[in-house]
């Protein structure tokens, strides 16, 4: 085992303790290995999980992570150096003369093993479809795949699209392309024509695999039919792989397009696994940058499995007979990391959910736990709004037992969100685990432990193993040291999950993740650490908004307004102010069975500014109020506050790219609310 880095910035201490008090929720009994549950893997107290975080990231923390390679993944070539490179020259590696393959560690050791055992929960649109898919199944399929791949004339190192719903196929579409050395990239399967081809023609694939439609909240999608639209502007693209959905008729360009069934029927049903090195690449995955040219994030093989096993195995401390449920879409990060690679590289029953949080009722994922006995449960703080908003009563006469950990991913979650789900959900008796991550870290950064952490609602808590973080001053880019301060989040050291490179473009990515901060690498959060030295993530830098001095986060706005009893969900934006620098304006949704006739807007919003002033003080309260019918969302559930920054400042005519979001009528009706509110036409 060699070292090839040297720590260079000093470990910023963790507090020795925290303390016991009443804003803490310590973890419940069966976090605790107590009701016969099993022992948590770090716990039963924050010492445990300190000691353990400071073997990962001191002088000594090689030897860490060399015995965890070896204990959690198979190697076909055992590597000799840990890690080397760096920020200053993005040449991070880690592992690099290993060999590996991620579908073997996802699938054959475990299919070799237990070749019976559930390894997808597939929950269909309509909850009669919904079926286990065992390792065995999974396996066979994967092969499959990967042998029709091979046919195609796809290898070692080709891009291959995936344009694929939540059908459990898509797991043996990303684990064939990485079985034969393909790069697969997942385009989000509610993306427009123009965004599928924008991203097919950038990681210049000639293999696309999609599905006849789509089903979702009870209606058919015309995936095909996008695909082809898009197709018609992508000369690369010679095959196209049609995974036979609904079996309704959808349009066919003989020669090009064949059907999943029928060219796997041709083909045997093993694959030998490419030996892959740990820097290869396994993935691209498109996030949306600020420049509006979305980024092609590249993942390698070795680190970022690392990282995905040792994330589910600890953050949700995840035993071999649990059932875990992450409800996020295989298109996004969340679904590559936590439906995907992480839980079936631990050899764990993952979940493949295809439908919505409220279809065919508010209470699809109560009869999901109650009907598979379900572990874990991890949505975004979007759905669990969603919930509060229809009511508690949808969540009752349901068994939850099952439950052990809840996560919450996406973006921060307000407390009002986390004490409905720890109350009604949880039923007070399961962890929270609030987790900070986002595509480029491949994994979890931020999060409590279960078993050892004591959370607070709104906290992201401490950092997970390996994660040596800190929070600087943005203008000096000196560090915070104590506690009590705010600022933006970096990292000072490597770690493995972490994204190589943007495909094509290393100076971007050097540009927005090393330059900013030079020695670090910059999140492009700020972030708190509070009097007990907790971490509070306080959102996109900005999502920060100054008014007169004082720096205010949108979610802490955002969470004075949602504690109104009518408020269903918020979003808030600072928009340019004459006198104050900045201003506060807040759209704000009504709960249904808040009564909005019998009251005036007026008074509502007076009503709903004090409350601000109230929870934060005066300076924070909006300068503008909106009720709106809904908030402008991805199809993922994310809020696009940057939309409503831009018709704040009268930019209204200057949205962009507005393919990615849900519903854009909501953007003309918030566009007429404005312009109404300060009196134009």
């Amino acid at each position: 085992m060699e070292a090839a880095q040297t720590v260079a910035h000093h470990v910023h201490p963790l507090p020795d303790s925290v303390p016991e008090s009443e804003d803490l929720f310590a973890p419940p009994p069966r976090l605790r290995g107590e009701e016969g549950r099993p022992k948590p893997h770090i716990g039963p107290n924050y010492q445990a999980y300190l000691t353990e975080w400071k073997k990962t990231v001191g002088p000594d923390s090689d030897k860490w992570w060399f015995e965890k390679a070896n204990e959690c993944l198979s190697w076909y070539t055992p590597f000799k150096t840990v890690r080397a490179g760096g920020f200053e020259d993005g040449d991070v590696q880690w592992f690099p003369e290993g060999t590996l393959n991620a579908s073997y560690n996802c699938l054959d050791r475990h299919f070799y093993a237990n070749p019976d055992k559930t390894a997808i929960i597939y929950e269909a649109d309509e909850p009669s479809e919904s079926r286990e898919v065992s390792y065995a199944e999974l396996m066979r399929e994967t092969c499959r795949v990967a042998n029709v791949l091979k046919s195609w004339g796809v290898k070692k190192g080709d891009a291959v699209s995936v344009y694929l719903p939540m059908t459990w196929q898509a797991a043996a579409a990303f684990l064939a392309c990485a079985r034969i050395g393909a790069v697969h990239s997942a385009v989000f399967a509610g993306f427009s024509a123009e965004s599928l081809r924008d991203r097919v023609n950038d990681c210049e694939c000639k293999v696309l695999i999609t599905t006849d439609e789509g089903r979702r909240g009870g209606k058919s999608i015309a995936t095909k039919a996008i695909v082809d639209a898009a197709l018609q502007q992508c000369p690369l693209v010679e095959h196209v792989l049609v995974l036979r959905r609904t079996g309704n008729k959808v349009p066919f360009t003989e020669g090009r397009d064949k059907w999943w069934d029928e060219e796997c029927a041709k083909v045997p049903t093993y694959c030998p696994c490419e030996p892959m090195g740990s820097e290869d690449p396994l993935f691209i995955l498109y996030t949306s940058g600020s420049t509006g040219k979305p980024k092609g994030v590249v993942h390698c093989t070795a680190g970022y499995l690392l990282g995905a096993y040792l994330t589910v195995k600890y953050v949700f401390d995840v035993h071999a007979d649990d059932k875990f449920a992450c409800m996020a879409d295989v298109g996004w990060i969340t679904g590559h990391t936590y439906i995907v690679y992480g839980p079936l590289a631990n050899g764990v029953t993952t979940t493949v959910f295809e439908s919505t949080p409220v279809y065919p009722t508010a209470s699809r994922y109560w009869d999901f736990v109650d009907k598979w006995k379900a572990t874990h449960l991890y949505t975004a703080p979007t759905a669990i709004r969603l919930l509060r908003r229809m009511g508690e009563e949808h969540v009752k006469n349901h068994d939850l037992s099952s439950l052990r950990v809840l996560g919450s991913v996406g973006e921060p979650i307000n407390p009002e969100a986390w004490h409905w789900y720890n109350d009604y959900a949880g039923k007070k008796n399961c962890a929270i685990v609030d987790t900070y991550w986002m595509t480029e870290t491949g994994s979890i950064v931020v999060t409590p432990l279960p078993g050892a952490i004591s959370t607070k609602p709104g906290s992201a808590t401490f950092p997970f193993f390996g994660m040596d973080v800190d929070i600087i001053d943005p203008q000096t880019g000196q560090v915070l040291e104590g506690n009590d301060v705010e600022g933006v989040l970096v990292a000072k050291k490597p770690w493995p999950s972490l994204a190589r490179t943007v495909f094509k473009d290393h100076k971007r990515y050097l540009e927005t993740y090393m330059k900013p901060y030079p020695g670090y690498f910059f999140f492009g959060d700020g972030a708190a650490r509070d009097y007990d030295g907790y971490i509070w993530i306080k959102g996109r830098v900005d999502d920060v908004i100054n008014v007169s001095g004082h720096r205010l986060s949108t979610a802490e706005v955002e969470s004075a307004l949602i504690l109104h009893k009518g408020v269903a969900e918020t979003a808030v934006v600072g928009s340019h102010d004459d006198i104050t620098g900045q201003a506060v304006y807040a759209f704000v949704t009504m709960k249904p069975e808040f009564d909005l006739k019998s009251t005036k807007e007026a008074d509502l919003n007076k009503e709903l500014a004090i409350q601000v002033r109230k929870v934060i003080g005066p300076f924070a309260a909006p300068k503008k109020i909106y009720l709106v019918t809904d908030l402008p969302k991805t199809r993922s559930g994310k809020i696009m506050r940057r939309i409503l920054r831009k018709i704040v400042a009268g930019e209204g005519d200057q949205l962009g790219d507005l393919s990615s979001i849900a519903d854009p009528s909501i953007v003309d009706e918030i566009k007429q609310k404005v312009a109404a509110a300060s009196g134009s036409k």
